[in-house]
């Protein structure tokens, strides 16, 4: 069994879809200043330090990257997550002029801002996407070390909120980890090897192959 083929524009409405309900997490996480992991937490972090904002720092963290994952994973999935990453650098900025929150309780904001980051990855994990960054790091260490991918994420999540403690206050870290268990196990419960298979085919190309083993790996980043 193997997945469906997307067409282009499929992905493109689907990411679309994901940068919206992303951009939305990040922006209510924004509201009390809560972080989240991976290159989106870098990116936070780096709004407290430098004089910049948090989509132009996620854009720029995010480059190096691009080049890891076109030469060693794979090219649609390159490309798929340069879209997502560029999606939500100009969503998040936008927001602002879409939607204003006056008021909303801190918990509440870390439950459903982890909630909609999760349900955004999620789409981005069907049509072969990531957030990039730290992502395509993990993905790259476990093809070619074989350090697990999730292994590696966890202990830089772990860095990244621990680091936190310096810049934000205990309350708003304990928060950031409420958020982002939220959202790790969200994607944990509903993202699994083989869950969308729609159809049967006798033979499997080698692309579709690929495609498969992309998947898994994609789910070894969140496990």
């Amino acid at each position: 069994m193997n997945f469906p083929t997307h067409r282009f524009y499929e992905d493109v409405l689907a990411l679309f879809c994901a940068g919206v309900l992303v951009s939305f997490g990040v922006v209510l996480f924004g509201t009390h200043n809560l972080l989240t992991g991976g290159t989106a937490g870098v990116a936070i972090i780096g709004t407290h330090l430098f004089d910049m904002s948090f989509g132009l720092l996620f854009f720029l963290v995010n480059i190096p990257f691009y080049f890891i994952a076109w030469t060693q994973l794979s090219k649609r999935f390159t490309i798929n997550t340069f879209i997502s990453v560029s999606l939500v650098s100009v969503m998040t900025e936008q927001m602002q002029h879409v939607i204003k929150i006056e008021s909303i309780h801190p918990i509440f904001a870390a439950l459903a801002g982890g909630m909609l980051i999760g349900v955004g990855l999620l789409i981005m994990f069907r049509h072969k996407s990531s957030l990039g960054g730290l992502g395509i790091l993990a993905l790259y260490l476990q093809n070619k070390f074989n350090i697990r991918a999730g292994n590696f994420g966890l202990l830089v999540d772990s860095i990244i909120l621990t680091s936190s403690i310096f810049i934000f206050s205990i309350d708003l870290v304990i928060l950031s980890v409420l958020g982002a268990i939220t959202l790790n196990t969200l994607i944990a419960v509903n993202h699994k090897p083989g869950r969308y298979q729609a159809y049967i085919e006798s033979k499997k190309t080698k692309k579709d192959q690929n495609d498969d083993t992309l998947e898994k790996d994609l789910s070894a980043v969140i496990k």
